[in-house]
């Protein structure tokens, strides 16, 4: 049995959300927290904090599962629906910006 929890439309860049992603695979969640509280990329740590405290919230209403066990099993990032800006530049030409979203799945599973 494992617990999705999804976040959409996140306005991050998967590829950065990825490199988050790499630290918290395959560890228990109370230790994927303590990892997250400590990483760098502070709004992605967050978001993902988030995720898997709801995860968790979940797990303590269905009483299906033991807290202590969960683990993160898989958690990925995908790219969402990206948003195109114009940057104007010289000589009337018009520069274009991709602002990247992405889709943030992460599963808790018992170990």
């Amino acid at each position: 049995m494992t617990i999705k929890v999804k976040n959409r439309r996140v306005g991050i860049s998967p590829s950065k959300v990825r490199l988050v992603c790499n630290l918290v695979r395959d560890k228990k969640a109370s230790e994927a927290l303590k990892i997250l509280r400590f990483c760098e990329k502070k709004e992605i740590a967050i978001m993902l904090t988030k995720l898997i405290n709801s995860g968790l919230a979940i797990a303590t209403e269905s009483d299906k599962y033991d807290i202590d066990n969960l683990v993160v099993g898989t958690i990925f990032a995908d790219g969402g629906p990206t948003l195109k800006r114009i940057q104007p530049r010289a000589q009337g030409r018009a520069f274009r910006i991709r602002k990247r979203t992405s889709h943030v799945t992460v599963e808790l599973k018992e170990a």
